[in-house]
């Protein structure tokens, strides 16, 4: 176990060492899993104030002696320093001693150590970044990311898969400054040209998780080798998932280089704030240029995403999987990117074909499994359940050599017997013995493995149409064909994902939130040795990490911001055809800048922007630092403006009760002498004026401040309303979002 806390040129007796504290640490640390009055808490002390890393530990005892009284104490209480890109330190703590430690005048924030869990061969296609066809949307001049080092904070990865080959790198960058930390099953031969580092995190973690992973970078749950692979994998040729989705399997970046850094464990994908903030620390110091999590992080300690950003680093966060429900959105610090989850143009319609020979079409990853029913195209019997957990359980209906159409009810918290999912439904069906499953459901953009039964997911229209059929037929019968794939123009997309986080956000109403939408339904990516659909904000993340990574090598002195900037005003908010974007839901709906902030991604208009909404990564601390320091004995500044005046390349007022004025500052990145218009769409009840309405860049005039003034047009208690404001030149369009809500009481809650 030393063996994988330090490298393999350490002495024996450092190892004798590490294991004596690492048993300490980790026999300390089981508190996480609840039997102690201590626990871990997170210290955060803001910059780094002394030259060396080493001061700074030695500053972290000093504090911690003081407080705990022996220098032995605060050695055994310490999880984690931070000593990189902030000042910090996770510890083991009781109550009282986090609510003493708060007092002292050099900290900032104690907070506890929360727990987390883990929020393609055709989205690049789709985004336009084919790398194999002349006239496609990549970006030139970026060399398919190379040299650029991509940090993926998750589940670790599986260094065997195709995906990560290194063959034809060139040397690593000789900036790097990280390490391949090793461990029983990851030696110093799984780092390569591609995978140029790997730590892993483990303080804390219960010991029933610890069972199921390996004390190493080695990915054994999947996830973090998906995500990996998704960003910045290498191009595989022929991948699929059992023949369906067939192509070329490759990430955003191809020749980006992945830094890992192992913090979920676990089939689960579980990990603690404490570790994720070890691993964000040293990516800041091993120098990678973009971070990629594919995890909720709690906005308390957004404080090492800040730091990495001012760093220069960009960082790229999932929104979470909680909608289509509003305010459900994770990681809405404005300085990071938070990536909603849409779908691209590919389906994969699966054919029923009934005893009265009508024909009906739903959509599953059904395959063919060798002695198996899947796909068998026999007429077998058809039975029908409204699948509650209560009516699965109380009746006996035989479905052994059937196939079930499960009707489920709809999932109220409210009722006795709510419906079951597909995965529970799937299970009856294969422990009863059964050949196959029709499940009916509302849209939720999920497509179930068949796991070597026959299955098919329909909308809940075409499963009462079958239900009737059931009813009316003295022996009704059905059968399933194999899946197919079908890519194209004749699949409406993008859509926003039914799963994916909604806006407003509810921890920064003045900042619209996601920031844009990427590929994240049914993403085709690597698995150990496979290759696995999944679905989720965490596959949409590595999809904008991919794009970060080209941008930066195509523009290496742009700012987090600028970046931020550029794939937000340059997104899509509607099809080819030119029909709006949807947003999935109940009901579906037209999307709207809380469903994907300011569209979906368009990484060849991102490379070309126009102009860019640049930030000073310090005003970040002049507009949040009330949120940043949580101490009741400090006073923050009264007069901070809200944070709408922020300059981001949105604009959101939550309480519109008298004309408000915000500033605008756009910096030219294009042809030098240019000539910009503005046009205004403003939301709906809200007059929204542009001034001045046109810009003039030239050669000594590169950056303009233009104001926007919003006044509501009545007087009453409102809703959000949407608009834009874009500038524009020939055919280049920069656009932002706007949202308002229109109000006339304090503290209104909209619950009735």
């Amino acid at each position: 176990m030393a063996k994988g806390f330090f490298s393999s040129s350490s002495s024996r007796a450092h190892h004798r060492v590490a294991w004596v504290l690492l048993c300490l640490c980790m026999m300390l640390c089981r508190v996480h899993g609840g039997s102690s009055s201590r626990k871990v808490y997170i210290v955060y002390l803001g910059d780094v104030k002394h030259g060396h890393p080493d001061h700074v530990v030695a500053s972290h005892h000093d504090m911690l002696t003081t407080l705990l009284g022996s220098k032995e104490e605060s050695m055994a209480s310490v999880v984690y320093n931070y000593k990189h890109g902030f000042s910090g330190f996770a510890a083991m703590l009781t109550p009282e001693q986090a609510e003493r430690l708060a007092e002292f005048p050099e900290v900032i924030s104690v907070e506890p150590s929360r727990r987390h869990k883990a929020s393609t061969t055709r989205s690049w296609d789709f985004l336009g970044l084919n790398y194999q066809m002349s006239g496609s949307a990549v970006p030139h001049g970026t060399n398919y990311g190379e040299d650029v080092i991509i940090g993926v904070i998750d589940s670790g990865i599986w260094p065997e898969s195709r995906s990560f080959s290194d063959q034809g790198y060139p040397p690593i960058p000789s900036r790097w400054k990280g390490m391949c930390q090793l461990g029983p099953d990851w030696d110093k031969n799984n780092c390569s040209r591609k995978i140029i580092g790997a730590r892993f995190y483990s303080a804390g973690l219960p010991d029933e998780v610890l069972k199921t992973d390996s004390l190493s970078p080695r990915d054994y749950g999947g996830h973090g080798t998906h995500c990996a692979s998704t960003a910045a994998g290498s191009a595989v040729q022929a991948a699929s998932f059992n023949g369906l989705a067939k192509g070329v399997a490759r990430g955003g970046a191809p020749h980006a280089r992945i830094a890992v850094y192992k913090t979920l464990w676990g089939a689960q994908g579980i990990g603690y704030t404490s570790d994720f903030l070890a691993a964000i620390d040293d990516a800041i110091h091993d120098g990678v240029d973009v971070l990629s999590l594919s995890v909720g992080f709690p906005d308390e300690n957004s404080f090492g995403a800040l730091h990495a950003v001012q760093k220069g680093i960009t960082v790229v966060y999932a929104a979470g999987n909680d909608g289509p429900r509003p305010q459900t959105l994770e990681n809405t610090s404005p300085w990071v990117i938070t990536v909603a989850a849409s779908k691209v143009d590919r389906s994969f319609p699966t054919a029923i074909t009934l005893g009265n020979n009508q024909h009906i079409l739903g959509q599953s990853l059904n395959y063919h499994v060798v002695n198996s029913s899947a796909g068998s195209s026999r007429f077998t019997g058809l039975v029908s359940d409204e699948c509650t957990i209560a009516s699965l359980n109380a009746t006996a209906k035989d479905v052994k050599g059937k196939i079930l159409l499960c009707s489920p009810l709809p999932d109220d918290p409210l009722a006795i017997a709510p419906g079951i999912t597909f995965n529970n439904a799937l299970q009856y069906v294969r422990n009863g013995g059964g050949s196959g499953l029709i499940f009916a459901q509302y849209t939720t953009d999920l497509l179930g493995v068949c796991q070597g039964i026959a299955c098919v997911i329909v909308d809940l229209d075409t499963g009462k149409k079958i239900k009737k059929y059931i009813l009316g037929t003295s022996s009704p019968m059905a059968k399933i064909e194999l899946a197919r794939t079908v890519i194209g123009k004749e699949i409406s997309a993008p859509k926003v994902a039914s799963f994916s986080s909604r806006g407003p956000s509810p921890d920064y109403p003045e900042i619209i939130k996601p920031d844009i939408a990427a590929p994240g339904a049914n993403i085709l990516a690597a698995v150990g040795n496979s290759y696995v659909f999944m679905s989720g904000t965490s596959m949409a993340t590595p999809h904008v990490a991919g794009i970060v990574a080209l941008l930066k090598a195509q523009h290496p002195d742009w700012s987090p911001a600028a970046i931020k900037s550029a794939i937000i005003t340059s997104a899509h908010v509607t099809d080819e055809r030119g029909m709006p974007i949807l947003a999935e839901g109940l009901p579906r709906k037209i999307a709207d800048p809380f469903d994907y902030g300011g569209g979906n991604i368009n990484p060849g208009g991102a490379a070309d922007p126009g102009l860019v909404y640049d930030i000073d990564p310090r005003d970040y601390n002049k507009f949040f630092g009330c949120t940043i320091i949580r101490r009741a004995n400090v006073s923050c500044d009264a007069t901070t403006l809200p944070a709408y005046h922020l300059n981001l390349p949105s604009i959101a007022i939550p309480e519109l009760r008298h004309p408000i004025t915000v500033w605008r500052t756009v910096t030219n990145v294009g042809e030098v002498n240019s000539v910009y218009h503005a046009e205004v769409q403003s939301p709906a009840g809200v007059k929204m004026e542009i001034e001045p309405p046109v810009l003039v860049f030239n050669a000594m005039n590169k950056v303009h401040t233009f104001k926007v003034k919003l006044s509501p047009m009545w007087k009453l208690q409102g809703d959000y309303t949407f608009g834009s404001i874009t500038w524009h030149k020939e055919q280049k369009a920069v656009r932002i979002p706007v949202a308002a809500r229109i109000t006339i009481q304090d503290f209104y809650a909209d619950v009735a």
